[in-house]
């Protein structure tokens, strides 16, 4: 009897500890082979991993239908919890709209925000715009001629060109000679070295720096300038975003790229499990951030401050 007693009350404890069903995540980034959009989803993925969940990771490869397609199916499939990197809210409502009628929340990383959504872990673009425009302008001392290589097809990268906008205004000395717009997302990178590259050739030995909206946009055009003979200290070159490439670059004594605003995005990552964590457990969405922001801090990185080869600036 002391036996089955004992026996009964092992077996009560092994099922008091047995844990509900692992949680459900999909995690769907707009476009994979841009390194900032895998940095956020392949962070997230890991911090999910870690705590024992159940991950599908979708890639929209640049794509608007297969976008919103995959946030459909991951509704469809009855995931817990959905995390969209560098997404495309207001081009999704309706798929977003699903996700929001079933209880399924929905955290975005730099992807702006929707009334479906409930936040965006983002950082304060506008911020972010001014660190890096004036530091270019002071390279110049706001004086000469520039290019610029804008993205309008993103809201953080959007805002970037604004501010920079606002900024030559004020600033007359410098004059921009000549824009390309990015508008290709799934071959973007053949569409800057076809559009920049005809700048540069176009315009050589007239301008002093060229201002980019994202550091994948600044390579394309560095590997142009190095291409064409140019040295580091010629042109003075700028990005956004911040990773081991942008800081190898900054390091390499043959590269012109100059700096960038490091966005801590596998940071983001982890910080968009923790917020579901806290959401599925019960957590009020107004505890963990009162607006439809989740800000975090971003670093201006040159090289004065470049960090050491693997490692971060914060």
């Amino acid at each position: 009897m002391r036996a089955l007693v004992v026996v009964a009350a092992l077996a009560s404890c092994l099922i008091g500890s047995v844990p509900a069903h692992a949680v459900k995540l999909g995690i769907v980034a707009f476009q994979m082979s841009a390194e900032t959009h895998a940095r956020v989803a392949n962070a997230a993925k890991a911090a999910a991993e870690d705590r024992g969940w159940e991950v599908t990771l979708l890639n929209s490869a640049g794509s608007l239908p297969d976008h919103a397609a995959q946030i459909e199916n991951l509704v469809q499939k009855g995931v817990d919890a959905i995390v969209l990197a560098m997404g495309k809210p207001q081009q999704v409502a309706a798929q977003l709209e699903a996700a929001a009628a079933k209880k399924i929340p929905v955290v975005t990383v730099m992807s702006g925000t929707s009334p479906h959504t409930l936040f965006d872990i983002t950082v304060n673009e506008y911020e972010v715009g001014a660190k890096i425009g004036v530091y270019l302008l002071g390279l110049l001392n706001y004086q000469g001629n520039i290019l610029m290589c804008r993205y309008e097809g993103h809201s953080g990268t959007k805002v970037r060109g604004r501010v920079m906008d606002i900024i030559l205004e004020e600033n007359t000395g410098v004059k921009v000679l000549g824009t390309h717009a990015m508008a290709r997302t799934q071959s973007w990178r053949e569409d800057v070295k076809a559009g920049m590259e005809a700048l540069i050739l176009r315009h050589a030995g007239n301008f002093k720096a060229i201002w980019t909206s994202f550091d994948g946009q600044a390579f394309v055009i560095d590997d142009i300038l190095q291409a064409q003979g140019y040295k580091k200290g010629q042109v003075f070159l700028t990005g956004v975003d911040g990773g081991q490439e942008a800081f190898r670059r900054i390091r390499d004594p043959n590269s012109l790229f100059t700096a960038t605003v490091a966005i801590p995005f596998e940071l983001m990552g982890e910080a968009a499990v923790d917020a579901l964590d806290d959401i599925l457990a019960g957590t009020p969405k107004n505890d963990i951030t009162p607006g439809p922001y989740l800000f975090m801090d971003a670093v201006l990185v040159d090289a004065n401050n470049v960090p050491p080869e693997g490692e971060w600036p914060w």
